[in-house]
């Protein structure tokens, strides 16, 4: 790629980048001449992901860490660092609603333990590494944060539970606020809300539905089909690119008109 692709030569870290919608932006932003620094805690999924990337002409580093532990999201930031010198883009793609057995799970059925899974699963690596890696781009005067949240965060999934609605909810407020903080530093933080996507992850969920509750799902959606990784991760990289130098606190309802 030449410096003239839409990421062309910026370093890119993407957290949960071995699968899903992490691995779908990876693949784009490597593919339009970024540096993909692709970050997740199954070693085997993320190599093979990377792998894909570089065959397709795309340049990556791969580090497994928890973005849930704070020493190891710093060790991985300060890392590229040492490596490549900045970090221009982050892409906040760890969350989910699956990481409790009942993931619709209504309010007088879900354990304080559940709760506390939830929100944390969703919240606390996306926060650790903003922590990490604003310092960074605030001494660079620019860069570019995307966060996940989901429709449960505007109150509009029927299928997940008010931990990860609040959850969701929460990285909408914190990316709104965060943008205030960080704007002035010449730093964008926008985020996508996503409605039911078939990621890797999602899809076997999908498959035990009845034909008829599918066709419903479907129905809901005024274009008329589910989402796969690809159709979020498109969204992420135009927030994530000079076409939105001018967008901040935002956050995109990637959703089909739902």
């Amino acid at each position: 790629m030449t410096p003239e692709a839409r990421f062309g030569d910026q370093v890119a870290l993407i957290t949960a980048a071995a699968s899903g919608i992490g691995r779908a932006t990876a693949d784009i932003i490597g593919g339009e001449g970024g540096i993909v620094v692709g970050v997740d805690r199954d070693q085997a999924r993320l190599d093979a992901a990377m792998l894909a990337v570089r065959s397709a002409g795309g340049r990556t580093l791969a580090r497994r860490a928890d973005a849930l532990d704070p020493g190891e999201v710093s060790a991985v930031v300060d890392g590229v660092l040492r490596e490549l010198g900045r970090i221009d883009i982050l892409i906040n793609a760890v969350g989910g609603s699956t990481v409790i057995p009942r993931p619709a799970a209504t309010v007088d059925e879900l354990t304080l333990a559940e709760w506390q899974r939830l929100i944390a699963f969703n919240l606390e690596g996306t926060f650790l590494f903003c922590h990490a890696v604003a310092p960074v781009m605030k001494r660079q005067r620019r860069g570019k944060i995307v966060n996940i949240s989901s429709i449960a965060g505007r109150g509009l999934s029927e299928s997940s539970s008010s931990a990860y609605a609040a959850a969701k909810g929460g990285i909408i407020a914190f990316t709104r606020k965060l943008a205030h903080e960080l704007g002035p530093f010449g730093v964008s933080v926008n985020a996508i809300a996503p409605s039911l996507t078939l990621t890797e992850r999602i899809r076997p969920r999908w498959e035990q539905r009845t034909p008829e509750e599918q066709a419903r799902e479907i129905a809901r959606t005024p274009l008329r089909r589910v989402a796969d990784a690809r159709d979020q991760a498109r969204v992420i990289c135009f927030l994530a690119s000079r076409d939105a130098d001018f967008v901040t606190g935002v956050t995109i309802d990637v959703t089909g008109g739902l």
